[in-house]
């Protein structure tokens, strides 16, 4: 499996942007997707995730209700809406794939097999 990230970028405190990850390769139908983003000086830490067999969805409680985590139907790719960003939410996105991950692993990177490069997004205040 190849993840594809995208659609990162500079946007002032408030903004919003839309980050998209399109899996290539064999994607099973037991696949979670997550994000995760790393600050500069910061540990790696989870964002977001969305399992397909059942959708159901992850989030850190620093983003949510801000961030929505989706998957196109039928196509292997998954967004990540942000809203009313903040200075704080700037970092790397990474987005990561697994297969059989289950609910209480979600969000821990170490249940993911797969990564994406990273895009970068930040916040000016």
């Amino acid at each position: 499996v190849q993840l594809q990230a995208s659609g990162g970028g500079l946007v002032q405190a408030g903004g919003s942007l839309r980050l998209s990850c399109a899996a290539s390769g064999r994607a099973s139908s037991n696949t979670c997707m997550g994000w995760f983003r790393q600050a500069p000086g910061k540990e790696r830490e989870f964002v977001a995730a969305n399992r397909w067999s059942d959708r159901s969805t992850r989030y850190a409680d620093s983003v949510r209700d801000r961030f929505t985590i989706s998957r196109e139907n039928g196509v292997n790719t998954v967004y990540l809406q942000m809203n009313s960003l903040k200075p704080e939410d700037t970092a790397v996105y990474y987005c990561a794939s697994g297969a059989g991950v289950i609910t209480g692993r979600m969000s821990q990177a170490e249940a993911y097999t797969y990564w994406g490069q990273g895009t970068q997004v930040t916040v000016s205040s």
